[in-house]
């Protein structure tokens, strides 16, 4: 993923936690899952799934 990504989904997160409920224990939760997900057999196929969907959006565009 690139920079851009991360700060989009950053953003997100951030209008998620003042104006849809969520709140930031959940935020917290989901990121420490993220980074332990990062270290499993599941990350390769994640960024694979990731990066094709980019590609299809990017190609969209």
């Amino acid at each position: 993923m690139t920079v851009s990504v991360v700060g989009l989904l950053s953003v997100i997160t951030f209008i998620l936690c003042r104006n849809a409920g969520l709140r930031v224990s959940h935020a917290t939760v989901c990121i420490v899952l993220g980074f332990y997900l990062a270290s499993s057999s599941f990350a390769e196929p994640i960024s694979e799934v990731t990066q094709g969907l980019l590609d299809v959006i990017q190609s969209s565009s």
